[in-house]
């Protein structure tokens, strides 16, 4: 399939050659092994047993993510790959009297969010399916993006680029709250890459990432990372900010936004 051509925007710009750079640099991620489709054919497919895997191995993380974003009642909140909302839940309980947008490629996995959210009786929320390329919003709306179990799923090259539309999407001096599966940092916590080596079903479209050098390629300031395992997988909560300036040499230098091949989506 052809990619879509690169869509320019004010936060990214050109800089075509840190985003090489980036991708030359030895961090081992593996790569990608979904395409966009197959991403949302297998999130569809698993919806319906997603929570078991969310409850018993990323709970810590995502729990972790809400105390780092530390929002405030009133402020407008994304949740990019909100899956079967057992994140969004939470935010809208922090924020009552603001208003919060979750975006997910899967239609299976915004069916279920939208049943758990209704139980919370809020209505300061929208739900929207759509490809995390290319948010539905204006720039500079949200005070706080959050996405759980994104990165570890789409192709490197996809990564800056979607950072980028995060920061279009965030006011300045918004908090960015990523949480994704990331390298080993202890034996037992070789597993699950082993597992995504030898293609076998579970966890096989998710590998271990770094974050920080193309979350600052994309501009973000103040990178802050914590490692959290649970039964043994292993993630990364991390927090940057959105600048007041333009996009600096040492900073912003992706702009060129070349959208790749994957869209929004979470781990199982």
């Amino acid at each position: 399939m052809e990619r879509p051509k690169p869509r320019e925007t004010d936060f990214s710009r050109g800089f075509e050659e840190e985003r090489k750079s980036i991708l030359n640099m030895d961090y081992e991620i593996l790569e990608a092994r979904h395409n966009h489709q197959e991403i949302v054919e297998k999130y569809d497919r698993i919806a319906s047993i997603y929570d078991l895997f969310g409850i018993l191995m990323e709970s810590k993380a995502r729990q972790r993510a809400l105390e780092i974003a530390a929002i405030r009642d009133g402020e407008r909140v994304l949740e990019v790959a909100l899956g079967t909302g057992l994140n969004f839940v939470e935010i809208l309980k922090r924020n009552t009297r603001g208003w919060v947008d979750g975006v997910d490629v899967s239609s299976k996995m915004l069916e279920k969010a939208e049943k758990r959210i209704a139980k919370t009786g809020q209505k300061n929320y929208k739900l929207h399916l759509c490809d995390c390329r290319h948010l539905p919003f204006d720039g500079e709306l949200f005070d706080v993006v959050m996405s759980e179990y994104l990165l570890d799923i789409l192709p490197v090259e996809d990564f800056v680029p979607i950072l980028c539309e995060f920061g279009r999407v965030l006011k300045k001096g918004g908090r960015l709250i990523m949480v994704h599966m990331t390298k080993a940092e202890r034996v037992w916590n070789r597993f699950y890459e082993g597992i995504y080596r030898l293609q076998l079903p579970l966890l096989a479209g998710c590998r271990g990432v770094w974050a920080k050098p193309f979350i600052e390629a994309a501009g973000f300031e103040g990178f802050s990372r914590e490692f959290v395992s649970q039964m043994g997988l292993p993630s990364e909560v991390v927090r940057a900010v959105k600048g007041f300036g333009p996009p600096s040499n040492g900073g912003a230098r992706h702009a060129r936004a070349s959208r790749g091949s994957v869209g929004s989506k979470y781990h199982s």
